[in-house]
């Protein structure tokens, strides 16, 4: 989907970086036990991210080597253990199938035929996922028809639409329950809005040239390159959502992913951020699991 949130490779212990690339394949594994081979392609760090800060303090880390369609000879290093795992892959499943469907809903036909085929191949598990997780797929629905009356009248405030995608994904925080559900509705609303306004600045020229809606593009008149001025209250109000992140996952107990989360937190994001800007995002290897 998006692929924003990763740690900064250099920055991370040989073991942590293992570890990160473990609880990636067992979210991949995970997709495709669960929903099926097609599945395993909407695999992305930020749903590793996700499953990661649901795991509990008290559940267990059980380590194990698997094949998988990458790897069928060499086995892969994987980490289970936590119902984290299985919540991520479903919601990641329940939020892709709807970006797919506003593809559908917003492209020419033909532009738009992969995102039809897409939605073909996954019709199975996103049935079997919106089974599973029935408030979830409705809240995704409503927020993103919100967010599509929003677009259909250009609107201008880059709140009102990164509001509704962080609103979206704060719904994760549903299966948390207790105490927690409140940390983790902070956590993940303003991971929305920061992945939502960091997409939108990698997206301005490409949107632009296709003539799509750009929340950016929409908050300044247009501009495909972003003055001093606008870089700045960009990067203000980004800062502000990663800080109010960092503030709530401090309220979290520690757990066996505390340094990965940390470093992904204080150094991955604000790279990527940094990297957005200066239109190098593509070139960022550190932190691909290889």
């Amino acid at each position: 989907m998006f692929g924003y949130i990763r740690p900064l490779r250099p920055e991370l212990k040989v073991k942590d970086f293992d570890r990160f690339k473990a609880c990636y394949c067992s979210l991949c594994h995970t997709l495709g036990k669960e929903y099926g081979l097609p599945a395993r392609f909407i695999l992305n760090y930020d749903f590793t991210f996700m499953a990661m800060l649901l795991w509990g303090e008290d559940e267990p880390e059980t380590c194990c080597k698997k094949r998988c369609p990458v790897s069928p000879v060499h086995k892969k290093p994987m980490c289970f253990g936590s119902e984290g795992l299985s919540v991520s892959a479903g919601y990641s499943v329940i939020l892709t199938r709807w970006k797919l469907m506003d593809s559908v809903r917003d492209d020419p036909f033909f532009k738009a035929l992969g995102s039809r085929i897409a939605m073909l191949l996954l019709g199975r598990a996103y049935k079997k996922a919106q089974a599973k997780y029935p408030d979830f797929d409705r809240c995704v629905r409503e927020r993103l028809t919100e967010l599509d009356e929003l677009e259909q009248e250009n609107c201008s405030s880059l709140d009102r639409t990164a509001d509704r995608f962080a609103a979206l994904l704060s719904a994760a925080s549903q299966n948390a329950g207790g105490e927690k559900e409140r940390i983790y509705e902070q956590i993940f609303y303003h991971m929305g809005r920061w992945i939502y306004i960091v997409d939108a600045v990698n997206d301005m020229e490409e949107d632009a040239k296709r003539g799509n809606f750009n929340a950016v593009l929409a908050r300044y008149g247009g501009k495909t390159e972003l003055g001093d001025v606008e870089t700045r209250e960009l990067k203000v109000t980004l800062t502000h959502s990663l800080n109010l992140i960092i503030s709530a996952y401090g309220l979290l107990p520690k757990t066996n992913w505390t340094d990965v989360i940390e470093n992904i937190l204080y150094l991955g994001m604000p790279q990527v951020a940094e990297a957005v800007f200066k239109g190098e995002f593509k070139n960022i290897r550190d932190g691909v699991p290889r």
